[in-house]
């Protein structure tokens, strides 16, 4: 019988998550997910230097955002609990001794002067640095205030990764690397294959800067008579110009931020998947059901994902068009302008008809809608800047206004009765749609732009829409 799926997200908890972190979590929580497998979240806090306070709690709740639960980790426990690195020390330290009395390991005597001195001669002669090549004959005994190196055995690997095919390499990339720090914490390097080990994660999914280091893990590996995980290495997220991986600087946000911004977790989902996976066809929309269906490692692809906002903008467009208006509402709450607190949610809703075809995000709400909750000041550069209007005389549209306020004094202003008086006083005025129409919008909204005109005035109702248009005859 065939061991279940395990697979771990194991991030440090030295700041925000970003796309590439998230994928990195979500890619391996669908291969779990499909094979009725577990996903562990586990906390990697053994460099203290550079942790920050509230950092695992943003991971959490980064990840419970787009969706991602986990089976075990710090909050519920589990059958290999302590699931935060620190609090793991002896089981490290005891893996270490273990390899100590093997003669794998042993205490590394140099001060820091000294192995810089090693470095620069090697410098001088040409050649790279490998400390191997000053291993001591005689080291101390280790008791655990000196770095503890582990004792390798240079040789050529082959391996398969389940995103990158077959790889090699030779004993050149091996070298005597430092498993336990002076300080007793152990190094990333050591206590994650412990970890991996002792957590039965069968599959190891991470970004491609440690595939450099896969051989030193695979010679570990084998130090400790322990069975490799199947090891699956994600390219990059790149920035959008495709030459260099996404960085803060090129966008690379928070991604709690983008749940600031009103977008929708299932958007964000369906997004970081298609970073640089697809099923072998066009289609780009996935709910979380089909991906956990579709999901496979070998469609992952092996060059990096460009991050196009413009992409996530138009993905999370469809989600929040594919909402019940019910359901988009309850979660517009914290987006509306301050001048709609008053309003009540029959007249929001109503509102958020007209605008939901049009949002890309939800932060966007203020902008396509402070007009229905507040009368905005005069913006005479909406007519004097319209590549139609901007032509038309000032008496011209002061006619075309009168004519208009005439025809709406008489409306029920339902939008079926503007919608037949706008179409009658395109005959009246002998307009075309994009001079009338765009005046009467400006007139009533003194909005760059607007839903559908009849449908904005018959929510904005005859009272406030006719005394808006004798502002604008005024």
């Amino acid at each position: 019988m065939n061991s279940p799926i395990r697979t771990r997200f194991a991030p440090s908890p030295t700041g925000f998550l970003h796309v590439g972190g998230v994928r990195t979590a979500l890619f391996a929580w669908l291969l779990a997910r499909q094979a009725n497998g577990q996903f562990v979240l586990r906390i990697e806090d053994t460099d203290k230097a550079r942790e920050v306070a509230g950092a695992e709690a943003h991971i959490q709740a980064s990840l419970k955002w787009v969706g991602l639960t986990w089976d075990e980790s710090t909050d519920i426990g589990g059958p290999h609990a302590p699931y935060r690195q620190s609090e793991r020390l002896d089981l490290y330290r005891a893996w270490a001794q273990k390899l100590v009395d093997s003669g794998r390991a042993y205490a590394d005597p140099y001060t820091a002067e000294e192995v810089e001195a090693f470095r620069n001669e090697a410098k001088a002669n040409k050649q790279p640095f490998l400390y191997r090549t000053h291993r001591p004959a005689n080291p101390p005994a280790w008791d655990g205030t000196q770095p503890l190196r582990f004792k390798s055995d240079p040789k050529a690997y082959t391996w398969t990764d389940a995103v990158m095919g077959e790889l090699s390499t030779g004993p050149e990339a091996i070298d005597d690397f430092i498993l336990m720090k002076s300080d007793g914490y152990p190094t990333y390097n050591f206590c994650h294959i412990i970890d991996d080990a002792v957590m039965e994660i069968s599959y190891v999914i991470r970004s491609q800067e440690f595939i450099s280091s896969v051989p030193k893990f695979l010679n570990l590996y084998e130090a400790l008579g322990v069975q490799a995980p199947t090891m699956a290495t994600l390219p990059y997220v790149m920035a959008i110009d495709g030459k260099k991986k996404l960085s803060k600087r090129d966008g690379a946000r928070d991604i709690l931020d983008y749940g600031q911004l009103g977008y929708l977790p299932e958007a964000m989902l369906n997004f970081l998947a298609t970073l640089g996976w697809n099923d072998g066809t066009e289609q780009e929309i996935f709910s979380r059901e089909e991906l956990i269906t579709k999901f496979s490692l070998d469609r992952v692809q092996r060059s990096g994902a460009r991050f196009d906002e413009q992409r996530l903008q138009w993905m999370n467009g469809y989600w929040i068009r594919q909402l019940s208006l019910d359901n988009l509402y309850g979660r517009t709450k914290e987006f509306w302008p301050a001048s709609a607190s008053t309003y009540p949610d029959e007249y929001k809703r109503q509102v958020l008809s007209l605008v939901q075809e049009r949002l890309k995000y939800l932060a966007e709400l203020p902008e396509l809608t402070e007009f229905f909750f507040t009368d905005l000041p005069v913006n005479d550069e909406l007519i004097t800047g319209h590549k139609q209007l901007k032509k038309v005389t000032a008496e011209d549209i002061q006619q075309m206004l009168k004519q208009a306020e005439s025809s709406l004094q008489e409306s029920d202003f339902s939008v079926a009765d503007l919608t037949d008086r706008l179409n009658k006083l395109l005959e009246i005025t002998g307009q075309k749609p994009a001079v009338l129409f765009s005046l009467i919008r400006i007139a009533t909204t003194e909005a760059p732009s607007s839903p559908a005109l009849a449908d904005s005035l018959a929510v904005l109702g005859k009272d406030r829409s006719l005394s808006r248009l004798r502002r604008r005859i005024n």
